[in-house]
């Protein structure tokens, strides 16, 4: 099976809930981005954020994650949809501090803890909505808690993992948000933050065997499942959109990228995929 979202509700509709698993996807970021253990585990964690966050989107409505601490990995974005397609990068793909005492990788170490989470949502309207917080851990979960407690009003709890295996390959990957809305009770609330506490890892569990419904059900056992989507990663990039962008620089500088090197090559940020020029391409767009 593949990678796929989920959502549904709990409580008699007073909760409502997101889980989605990312193994297959995260496994091709990385390989596209060839990426360290950490790294991977940084990136992979901001697109299942992505991928839950657009879930709650719709149409053609998407949104952009920016993660910018002032780790050594630099700036982490992802682009992620209300059709469950997602892409991103990083800008230092070989970060690869330390592993924590406990032998875990140190995500915080990687991202940073001085910075901001930004989220842009298009919406289809005029202008786009723009939300941000400061982070407040760098391990990326706390952090999209914090912001939809500071951001978007609306208490939530965030889980995202991803294991890495010995050999860099990818064992589990995804994440889930549970969001109380009104009309729980201070008990509820309590019985869930009490579940909460005692449940073991995202990644456990659902390397463990327990698909995305159970998963959710050990915290929520009154957990419904609404509807059910598949998820992938996907880049909007193409070489006619690459040429488009090329001939924009206009007439004189292709002229000088002619001139000085023969050739143009452009590399996507988002898939690393590599689109290249030769000279009689360059003279072609030139005349036009």
């Amino acid at each position: 099976m593949g990678d796929y979202l989920i959502r549904g509700t709990a409580l008699e509709g007073k909760v409502r809930a997101f889980a989605v698993e990312t193994t297959v996807l995260t496994e091709e970021i990385s390989q596209r981005h060839q990426t360290t253990p950490t790294a991977t585990a940084a990136l992979g964690r901001t697109a299942a954020a992505g991928l839950l966050i657009a879930a709650m989107l719709k149409g053609e409505e998407h949104l952009i994650v920016q993660v910018k601490g002032d780790g050594p990995i630099g700036q982490i974005v992802v682009d992620a949809n209300a059709k469950g397609e997602v892409r991103g990068y990083v800008d230092n793909p070989l970060v690869d501090p330390p592993l924590k005492e406990n032998g875990k990788l140190d995500i915080a170490a990687a991202v940073g803890t001085d910075g901001f989470l930004y989220i842009t949502k298009d919406l289809g309207m005029k202008e786009p909505y723009k939300g941000s917080v400061p982070l407040v851990s760098g391990e990326l979960a706390e952090d999209f808690t914090y912001y939809f407690a500071m951001s978007e009003q609306t208490p939530s709890a965030v889980a995202l993992g991803v294991l890495v295996n010995t050999d860099h390959s990818i064992l589990a990957s995804g994440g889930f948000v549970i969001q109380l809305l009104p009309g729980l009770t201070n008990d509820e609330i309590g019985e869930i933050e009490e579940m909460l506490a005692r449940i073991p890892s995202f990644t456990s569990m659902l390397g463990g065997g327990l698909n995305l419904e159970e998963i959710l059900q050990t915290v929520l056992p009154s957990f419904q499942k609404l509807d059910q989507m598949d998820v992938m990663f996907r880049c909007k990039c193409s070489r006619e959109r690459v040429e488009t962008t090329l001939i924009s620089l206009g007439k004189t500088e292709l002229q000088e990228i002619l001139e000085d090197e023969g050739f143009a090559e452009v590399v996507c940020h988002f898939c690393n995929e590599a689109y290249r020029f030769n000279e009689d391409d360059l003279k072609r767009m030139i005349e036009l």
